[in-house]
């Protein structure tokens, strides 16, 4: 019977469509949990960092970006950084998602001086999940999702932008929200 049920499980998960996915996603709905290989500009940690894990200790910030090295994505990630203070002072976890390897998202957050890590999606699996993976580009959108400490989705962006401190200051309103 666990062997029907764990296969039932993977059924549904492999047949829902990512628009799906994004209408059962929403504000108050559980987050789907995941673990994947991450780094920080000291280590890499291979064995993974689990969600469930770090919504144990406080509410986390998931930032879906499309790449490593580029543009907009430098932009967003050195404004999380130059407000990570902000950030901590409210207790909250910040991870940034791409389809980079573990190794570029090191290298990267050494030069960038990122004080959180970047996680390695690279079969984009859980970008999908989140409704965040442009399949026709080949990389994920700039979605950014509050979990807070039950692991329910708490804040959503699903349109991210680098343009102004607009995004950023909507998000660090929603977790001064939840305090």
């Amino acid at each position: 019977m666990r062997s029907f049920t764990v296969l039932t499980a993977f059924v549904l998960i492999a047949s829902t469509s990512p628009a799906q996915v994004q209408d059962a996603l929403r504000i108050g709905s559980k987050a789907p949990d995941f673990t994947l290989p991450g780094a920080t500009k000291d280590t890499i940690l291979s064995s993974g960092y689990h969600l469930a894990d770090w919504t144990a200790k406080g509410p986390v910030v998931l930032a879906f970006y499309p790449a490593d090295w580029s543009g907009g994505c430098t932009k967003e990630m050195c404004l999380m950084r130059d407000r990570f203070t902000d950030l901590g002072k409210l207790r909250v976890t910040v991870f940034g998602i791409s389809g980079d390897y573990v190794f570029a998202h090191h290298e990267w957050a050494k030069q960038l001086g990122l004080p959180f890590a970047l996680l390695s999606d690279h079969n984009h699996a859980v970008a999908k999940l989140y409704a965040s993976y442009a399949e026709s580009r080949g990389f994920n959108l700039r979605t950014v999702y509050l979990i807070d400490s039950h692991g329910m989705v708490a804040y959503i962006d699903p349109a991210y932008s680098t343009a102004s401190d607009a995004s950023f200051e909507k998000l660090r309103d929603a977790i001064g929200s939840m305090r």
